[in-house]
């Protein structure tokens, strides 16, 4: 037997949501299975696969020892460096500088050293992520951008922050900004672009039409033109849908491509900026909240800013 009593990090998640993460060991057919035959309980009483938890509840389960066995306490986060650049940070939530060529999740390749992974080593080193104590939680990101795009990412330090965030986001009650440097002068100094766009997966990128097809999705994107030197423009965007590659993409399909994109730009341009990588970062985010964030209402209205854009000081050393 075992028992396990849910923390607030633990709260609002279904019985078999939260024993699938807690447990890999535990098979679903078993899970369900033992909810169905009350070999797990909640506060003593059958319970449903789709019941939320609550802070303070207590599951017990009658279950053999093998199906509760843990992971050997070895953490890959601490692989990472615990290095960040913290641009805000209280007790719920972190807003990060993200440098560009640091992925933010590990991906298929699987990399040691990822955003989420320094996250995860600082706050454990300080104390204030404990795996031993969670049950299902961990430190988890908000947002993401692209391996080579620096800039903006937030994280949650615990549930409550996440489920709100991920409405939030949803709901699109945040305003994010973007810089970028573009090949060429686009001939609106102001515009809102719009668009389909379709996704193919095994390319990694996407393709912007002009007509609807069932695989795509429709996008607009706003920018106005900031500054011009030589044959390159500042801009600042703004995504009113937010899509995969949708900035580099869509600016591309309108014959201006970001400066360094080696995906969706010309390696003849490129060569002249000598840009390692796409010149586009997330540099400014405001909390718009129209609904209730609960904890995190104080952040409403609030406007961060990355203090440095690593294209710039280049950008404006081009000749005029």
């Amino acid at each position: 037997m075992k028992q396990v009593v849910i923390s607030e990090n633990d709260a609002n998640q279904r019985v078999d949501k939260f024993l699938t993460k807690s447990y890999p060991n535990l098979p679903q057919s078993m899970l369900y299975k033992a909810i169905r035959k009350k070999d797990i309980k909640l506060n003593g009483k059958r319970c449903e696969i789709s019941t939320r938890l609550t802070a303070g509840d207590v599951l017990t389960m009658y279950l053999k020892d093998e199906f509760f066995a843990q992971s050997p306490k070895e953490y890959d986060f601490l692989k990472a460096p615990a290095k960040l650049t913290i641009i805000y940070e209280d007790e719920n939530i972190m807003i990060l500088d993200k440098k560009p060529g640091l992925i933010v999740h590990p991906d298929e390749n699987y990399h040691f050293d990822s955003l989420i992974a320094r996250v995860q080593h600082v706050l454990y080193d300080r104390g204030e992520y404990d795996p031993e104590a969670e049950n299902s939680f961990a430190p988890a990101l908000i947002n993401r951008i692209d391996r080579n795009t620096g800039g903006i990412v937030m994280a949650a330090k615990n549930a409550e922050t996440l489920r709100i965030m991920n409405e939030k986001v949803k709901r699109r009650e945040l305003d994010k900004l973007y810089l970028c440097v573009v090949c060429g002068v686009p001939k609106k100094k102001s515009d809102i672009l719009t668009g389909y766009l379709e996704k193919n997966e095994s390319q990694n990128r996407v393709y912007i039409t002009d007509k609807k097809t069932d695989e795509s999705r429709s996008i607009k994107t706003k920018y106005t033109v900031l500054e011009t030197r030589r044959d390159f423009s500042l801009l600042e965007v703004e995504l009113l849908t937010g899509r995969t590659h949708q900035i580099r993409a869509h600016m591309a399909s309108i014959g201006h491509p970001l400066a360094g994109d080696g995906k969706y730009g010309r390696n003849a341009q490129n060569k002249q900026t000598g840009f390692p990588y796409q010149a586009l970062y997330s540099y400014k985010l405001t909390f718009r909240f129209t609904t209730d964030a609960g904890i995190l209402n104080y952040l409403n209205g609030q406007t961060f800013t990355a203090e440095r854009v690593w294209f710039l000081d280049e950008f404006r050393a081009f000749p005029a």
